[in-house]
């Protein structure tokens, strides 16, 4: 007879054989002996061992490790963009603050700006440099658009 016909002891011991199933809800356990194989004895040393409970901790920490750069990298870009659009601002450009308030850049201060909400009455206001949302007209459109 050739090798192929035994059964290997290796696939009896690798694999999850279906005598170690758990049991369906309501049906008899029957159990075996490691040693004798007797039915209805309990097993040696109790209970089966659960595995490696810090398996699933190994494999949490690289999704971990990538949310914390996506986020850290979508912060960074944010910061950029924030920068950019701070040093982007001058005189008479035309801004929306983050209360909704839009008006034209009259003077522009280390934290502060100045801006000229209303041009007929000539009332202008000062706000903090961080409430400036965007930049709608640069300082040659606005200009245009308000002769």
């Amino acid at each position: 007879m050739t090798d192929f016909a035994r059964p290997s002891p290796l696939l009896a011991t690798s694999f999850a054989l279906p005598q170690d199933a758990p049991p369906l809800a309501g049906a008899p356990v029957a159990t075996t002996t490691a040693a004798t194989g007797e039915a209805g004895a309990t097993p040696v040393g109790g209970a089966r061992p659960a595995g490696d409970p810090f398996g699933m901790i190994w494999m949490l920490i690289p999704f971990v490790v990538i949310m914390v750069l996506v986020s850290v990298m979508g912060q960074r870009r944010e910061k950029k963009k924030r920068n950019a659009l701070m040093s982007s601002i001058k005189k008479h450009d035309s801004v929306q603050t983050a209360g909704g308030i839009i008006g034209a850049v009259v003077e522009i201060k280390d934290d502060t700006i100045i801006l000229k909400i209303d041009e007929n009455s000539n009332v202008r206001m000062t706000f903090a440099k961080s409430s400036i949302i965007q930049v709608l007209a640069s300082g040659s459109e606005s200009q245009g658009i308000r002769s």
